[in-house]
C-alpha cells in the first residue's frame, strides 16, 4: 500500500476489520449458547463459554479485526474510520439471519442501506489528519481541560450504570451493558491512536518507548479493552445479535467520535459544509441502526397453540419447520 494515500489506507484497512469482527459476533455467539448449555451463562456471571472452541475462534478473528482497526486509528482519524463500522452490523445482521435463525426482516435491509450510506458520505467528506510528532504532543492533547471533563464524565457514567443499574436493569435493558461498552469504547479509541502513533514514530526512528505517557496509554488501553469484552459478552449473552450489533455501534461511534473531535480537533481544519456533510451523513447512519432495532422490537411473537423448543441449543424452531412432529390441541380430540 506504499502508493496510496494514508486516508485511503485507513479505509481498506477499516472494511477489512469490519468483515472479521462481524463475523467474530456470530461466532462469539454461537459458543456462549454453548457454554450455557453446559454451565452458567455469561448473562448472569459465567464464564464456561471459555471452554468452547467456537467462543475462541471469535476472539481470534475479534482479534484480527481491531489489529486492522488499530493500524486504521494510525494512518486516517477518528472521524473516517469509526462509521466504517456500520459493514460490521451488515456482516453480523446477514450472518445471524441464516446462521443463528434471527431473522431480518425487510426494513431491516432498509437499515442496513441506510448504514452504507451514511458512511460513504462520511468517507467522502472526511478530513485529513496531521500526525504529532511525539507522544508528548498527544498528552498535551489528552490533558486539556476539555477532553479531562470528557474522561471524568465518562467514567463517572460508567461507575453508576455497573453499581447502581446494572444489578437492576441489566437483564432487560440493553442500553445498561452497552453504555459501559459504548464509553470504555471511546477511551479505548483515543489510547490506541496515541499507541498506534507512537509505535509508527518509533519504526520511523523517533524512539517513544522511554516517555511514561507512553505506558500510560498502554496501560488504558488494556483496561479498557478488558471492559469492553466483559459487558460485551455479557450483551451477547442476553439479547438478539441482530439488535446488539447495531445499537452497540451507534452508542461506540457517537461516543468515540465526540471523543475523537475533543481530543485531536479533527474538524478544526474543515469548513462548515464539510462538516455539515459528515453530520447528515451519520445522522443517516443513525437512521439506518435505528430502523434495524424498531424492525427487531415489532418482530410478533408465536402464535398462540404454538410450540417452541431448542434443538442442541444452537436455534429456536416451531412446529411447521420440523415435519416429524405434530402439534393438536386436546379439544379436536374431544367432543362437548
Amino acid at each position: 500500500m506504499g502508493g496510496l494515500s494514508d486516508n485511503l489506507k485507513g479505509v481498506i484497512l477499516a472494511v477489512a476489520s469490519s468483515a472479521f469482527i462481524g463475523s467474530s459476533f456470530i461466532l462469539k455467539k454461537k459458543g456462549l449458547k454453548r457454554g450455557g448449555i453446559s454451565g452458567i451463562r455469561a448473562g448472569v456471571g459465567g464464564y464456561t463459554y471459555l471452554l468452547e472452541p467456537l467462543w475462541w475462534a471469535g476472539m481470534i478473528t475479534m482479534i484480527i479485526g481491531e489489529i486492522a482497526n488499530f493500524v486504521a486509528y494510525i494512518y486516517a482519524p477518528a472521524v473516517l474510520v469509526t462509521p466504517l463500522g456500520a459493514l460490521s452490523i451488515i456482516v453480523s445482521a446477514c450472518l445471524a439471519h441464516f446462521l443463528l435463525k434471527e431473522r431480518i426482516r425487510k426494513m431491516g435491509i432498509v437499515g442496513c442501506v441506510s448504514c452504507i450510506v451514511g458512511s460513504v458520505v462520511i468517507v467522502i467528506h472526511a478530513p485529513q489528519e496531521e500526525t504529532p510528532s511525539s507522544v508528548q504532543d498527544i498528552w498535551t492533547l489528552a490533558t486539556q481541560p476539555a477532553f479531562l471533563v470528557y474522561v471524568v464524565a465518562s467514567l463517572a457514567t460508567v461507575l453508576a450504570l455497573v453499581l447502581h443499574f446494572e444489578p437492576r436493569y441489566g437483564q432487560t435493558n440493553i442500553l445498561v451493558y452497552l453504555g459501559i461498552c459504548s464509553l470504555m469504547g471511546s477511551l479505548t479509541v483515543v489510547s490506541i491512536k496515541a499507541i498506534g502513533i507512537a509505535i509508527k514514530l518509533t519504526l520511523d526512528g523517533i524512539s517513544q518507548i522511554a516517555y511514561p505517557q507512553t505506558w500510560f496509554f498502554v496501560t488504558v488501553a488494556a483496561i479498557c479493552v478488558i471492559t469492553q469484552l466483559i459487558y460485551l459478552n455479557k450483551a451477547l449473552d442476553t439479547f438478539n445479535t441482530a439488535l446488539v450489533s447495531p445499537v452497540y455501534y451507534v452508542m461506540f461511534t457517537t461516543l468515540t467520535i465526540i471523543a475523537s473531535v475533543i481530543m485531536f480537533k479533527d474538524w478544526s481544519g474543515q469548513n462548515a459544509g464539510s462538516i455539515a456533510s459528515e453530520i447528515c451523513g451519520f445522522i443517516t447512519v443513525l437512521s439506518g441502526t435505528i430502523i434495524l432495532h424498531v424492525t427487531r422490537e415489532q418482530e410478533s411473537p408465536p402464535p398462540a397453540g404454538t410450540v417452541t423448543w431448542f434443538i442442541n441449543g444452537d436455534s429456536m424452531k416451531n412446529p411447521e419447520d420440523e415435519p416429524l412432529i405434530t402439534h393438536r390441541r386436546m379439544d379436536e380430540y374431544y367432543e362437548p
